[in-house]
């Protein structure tokens, strides 16, 4: 028999989908929770409020925050959660102020409106985007407002949970181009947050409705694909979910006593199955799943034992996260088992484990329950402490979106602590989750006893012990490797601090070799001129090193000829050069192996230019001796591309396949060889390409998929990608 919150939660759905009315709303929500005398006054308030105004469907907007406030209720939200939910929007988008909510309704429920009140700047209808710096700060400020009041009280985050919720049911009213925006950012941070708080109800429905906007034609395929085979797939799982009844029965489980629950996988979790394997709908192997639900813990492992022997395991997908809950408060077995050629995934937990897994934080407010695991909130801790050194507010958003990770594996100290990280995480993302200064300081890494480099990517269940150093080490390459928000924000902040260090040496070293000056002489002319504040903006300012050569050459007028002075641009494939000197060939050195956006710097020798990051260390010894040259970027960069693609299992096709890239006029940038976790084989790789704007990119798709079993083919230049 289904649990009776599941079924009502479907009904809810239904029943707010239909909903065209304020007295509508209003009957859903009193089905939901009783009509007490301070609901009712909030919901006239509401109403009053929001008088005149419309959603973009022609509906009254009062419609949706008493729709929100019925979705709280649901999830057994108080009646300050309640009240906050009716009232979210009238700040902002009303006469009323937080000092008129505060008289009627009290402190405790301005607050909460306090935290869910958008910056006025951001609007639904001007959701952030990637090409405008000034949305991005404004995205980001309201983001930080959102989760800094939520350190103090997590409701508002389940509030806005339920906000967004509504609105993505109600996407359908909006144009094209807003409904993928905001699609985009609730797969980007309102899914992920639903699943730090382990509320997985809300979790998959909005992965499920965002996936359908932000990738309509990658949801169809699988749509169509699932209801194709629909009836197939319920036979399939119904018979095998028939066997393991019988089974647990023929082992002592008393009927009645067990509840066995049968589905398909989400749309949204297929597709990331695809995505991390390099492979095609039809060869998802575990489509099918079914969850046993039984009283006691103890109990979940004479299941997993009935499971065990009476259909084959796979044993390298089992997990068991009831003696290792996630950080969430998840706790389940995982374990995935064949039957008839079928193969599907069983997860076993208690009743109670299920209310959490469903629920998450607010199941301790729905069910009063005292022995119900909570969620470890410590990232919402870490974003604060972050906000508290003065991290810049669009870092603080990065930060917060690195944070919530959606996959996760649990790694052991040696002294048997346990470490939640996000599946793909390093051992250097390890030393960062134990403290910050320990990642600065790492130096070697152990895991499992054996000595592995500090990118070493983890497994779960790996005993991991990292060893310290005395100096600082860090390599801006590393960026790109390590997949914490701790990690990638500590790194960040201390390249900026450095790279703003070396701008100034490498202010003097450029104006040294325009003018064939020593740096000393060059100083004295900087501080004559009171340019010595200014300096270090000449590494990266082409337009403020011209004025300065302009400024201080008369002091070198009697060195040289007047008018070797005269700095020129000087334009090759990627690189920009400014120098008095010509410069016939640029080559990247490859101890850094610079990639577009890097800070970069320059080393002239005659007519040729060697460059480096500016973090390289090679570099930091040849500052000390050779000539510098100002460099940047090109401004049209090659578009970036992520190629998954599938090769036959003989000697040389990697090169073939190399090669063919090469000829199309591609860019080889990254290349990752990934092991299909069933068979143990390493059979596709992820690789990052760049194609010149001048070249057709679905061309050269095109091409590639006609020669090679291509997974995805997907530009890289959305900010949500």
């Amino acid at each position: 028999m289904r649990l009776d919150y599941e079924e009502k939660l479907e009904t809810l759905l239904e029943e707010v989908l239909e909903v065209k009315t304020i007295e509508g709303a209003k009957d859903v929500l009193y089905s939901v929770t009783k009509p007490t005398g301070i609901l009712l006054k909030a919901v006239d308030f509401c109403i009053s409020s929001h008088e005149g105004q419309f959603r973009k469907s022609g509906e009254p907007y009062a419609i949706h925050p008493i729709l929100v406030c019925a979705f709280v209720a649901h999830m057994g939200g108080d009646e300050a959660m309640l009240l906050a939910a009716l009232l979210h929007d009238v700040v902002e988008d009303t006469e009323c102020t937080e000092e008129e909510i505060k008289f009627e309704f009290g402190e405790e429920v301005m607050f909460l409106v306090r935290g869910l009140t958008k910056i006025a700047a951001v609007r639904a209808s001007e959701l952030v985007s990637s090409e405008s710096n000034e949305k991005l700060a404004a995205s980001a400020l309201s983001f930080r407002k959102m989760l800094l009041v939520s350190i103090e009280d997590v409701r508002v985050l389940v509030v806005k949970l339920c906000d967004r919720l509504h609105n993505m049911l109600t996407l359908g009213a909006l144009r094209p181009d807003k409904q993928k925006r905001i699609a985009e950012e609730t797969l980007m941070v309102y899914a992920p947050i639903a699943h730090r708080l382990g509320i997985s109800q809300i979790k998959n429905l909005l992965e499920d409705m965002s996936f359908r906007y932000a990738m309509p034609e990658e949801y169809a395929k699988i749509d169509d694909f699932l209801n194709e085979f629909s009836q197939q797939l319920s036979l399939k799982i119904s018979a095998f979910s028939q066997k393991v009844a019988d089974k647990l029965e023929q082992n002592g489980f008393e009927e009645g006593s067990f509840e066995i629950q049968k589905r398909v996988k989400h749309r949204y979790s297929i597709y990331l199955k695809m995505q991390r394997k390099g492979v095609g709908l039809d060869e998802v192997l575990d489509l099918l799943a079914i969850r046993i639900l039984v009283p006691s813990a103890q109990e979940c492992y004479i299941a997993l034992g009935v499971l065990h022997t009476n259909f084959n395991p796979l044993i390298a997908r089992f997990k068991d996260y009831i003696a290792l809950p996630k950080q969430n408060g998840y706790q389940t077995i995982h374990t995935t088992i064949f039957d008839s050629k079928t193969i599907i995934e069983a997860q076993i937990r208690t009743f109670d484990m299920h209310k959490t897994a469903e629920y998450g934080v607010a199941a301790h407010w729905k069910y009063k329950h005292s022995n119900l695991v909570s969620p470890n909130l410590s990232w919402l801790s870490d974003i604060k402490e972050r906000d508290d050194s003065g991290t810049n507010v669009e870092d603080l958003y990065q930060l917060a979106k690195e944070s919530l990770y959606v996959e996760d594996i649990a790694v052991y100290s040696p002294k048997g602590g346990v470490f939640t990280l996000p599946r793909g995480a390093t051992a250097l993302d390890y030393a960062y989750e134990i403290h910050s200064e320990v990642g600065l300081h790492a130096k070697e890494a152990y895991v499992n006893r054996i000595k592995v480099p500090l990118l070493t990517e983890l497994k779960n269940g790996d005993i991991v012990k990292i060893v310290t150093g005395d100096e600082t080490r860090i390599r801006a390459s590393w960026l790109e490797n390590v997949k914490t928000g701790k990690a990638k924000a500590t790194i960040r902040e201390y390249c900026r601090a450095k790279v703003k260090e070396i701008n100034s040496k490498v202010a003097y070293k450029i104006l040294c070799g325009i003018f064939s000056a020593n740096e000393r002489q060059v100083k004295e002319w900087v501080e004559v001129e009171n340019l010595t504040k200014k300096i270090a903006k000449i590494a990266t300012d082409s337009v403020f090193l011209t004025d300065v050569s302009n400024i201080i050459k008369k002091h070198a007028k009697g060195i040289f000829n007047f008018n070797t002075y005269e700095i020129k641009k000087q334009k090759f494939d990627n690189i920009v050069v400014y120098s008095n000197h010509k410069i016939n060939a640029v080559e990247f050195d490859y101890c850094c192996n610079s990639k577009r956006g890097d800070d970069i710097i320059a080393f002239r020798s005659a007519h040729n230019v060697c460059v480096h990051n500016k973090l390289c260390e090679r570099a930091g010894e040849l500052m000390e001796k050779e000539e510098m040259i100002f460099v940047k970027w090109t401004r049209n960069a090659p578009l970036r591309y992520r190629l998954i693609i599938s090769i036959e299992n003989r000697r040389g096709s990697l090169a073939e396949l190399l090669t063919f890239i090469s000829k199309l006029g591609a860019d080889l940038v990254t290349i990752k060889l990934d092991e299909d976790e069933d068979l143990g084989l390493a059979d596709f790789f992820e690789m990052t390409i760049e194609i010149n704007e001048n070249l057709n990119s679905e061309e050269i798709k095109r091409k590639i998929e006609a020669k090679f079993n291509v997974a995805e083919f997907k530009s890289l230049a959305d900010a949500y990608a």
